[in-house]
């Protein structure tokens, strides 16, 4: 589904655009997804719009089938990546779970501006995107995903977000789209 429209407050949410994530392999190369996040940053800043970046520093402690990843993380795992330029107006947000949402102050960072709807972007398309797209859907937030701006570890992952879970939740499309929107 292409892009109808951007409310005149919509929020621009990055996720989990860090040091450690960014390097993590991805089907498709994470520096072109951390280019064009700068980018709507850049323009959503040049408008007055808010721009949120979120990182992650912990997992939710229940068991999984999958487990979880062993080991100490550098020092700088969490780190947002410079290219994202982050400004004393951005809003933070650090979590300890895949979604934006849950556990941090994010919806009341959003309703305290009057904010109507996000557009997102980051890694993992199926995992922490996802996740705060389903959230902000369902806190009454209209979505948009910038189908450009998002990549995952796992392609068949990613493509089922796209394809089958996205398009239930918002409207998706591409960066110079959405950038066009703002107008």
């Amino acid at each position: 589904m292409t892009a109808t429209t951007l409310d005149a407050n919509t929020a621009l949410v990055l996720i989990d655009l860090q040091k450690g994530i960014t390097a993590l392999p991805t089907f498709s190369p994470a520096t072109d997804v951390v280019a064009r996040s700068a980018e709507l940053a850049a323009a959503f800043r040049a408008r007055g719009l808010p721009v949120v970046l979120v990182n992650v520093t912990g997992g939710a402690p229940g068991r999984t089938q999958a487990g979880v990843g062993g080991g100490e993380l550098p020092a700088d795992w969490a780190e947002l990546v410079p290219e994202i330029d982050q400004r004393p107006g951005d809003i933070t947000v650090t979590k300890q779970q895949w979604g934006a949402f849950y556990g941090t102050g994010l919806d009341l960072e959003l309703r305290r501006r009057g904010i109507t709807q996000v557009v997102l972007a980051g890694i993992a398309t199926s995992i922490g995107v996802e996740s705060t797209a389903r959230a902000a859907h369902e806190h009454g937030y209209h979505v948009t995903i910038v189908t450009d701006a998002v990549t995952d570890m796992d392609a068949d992952a990613h493509r089922n977000s796209i394809e089958k879970i996205f398009p239930r939740l918002g409207e998706l499309d591409s960066t110079k789209a959405v950038i066009g929107l703002l107008g």
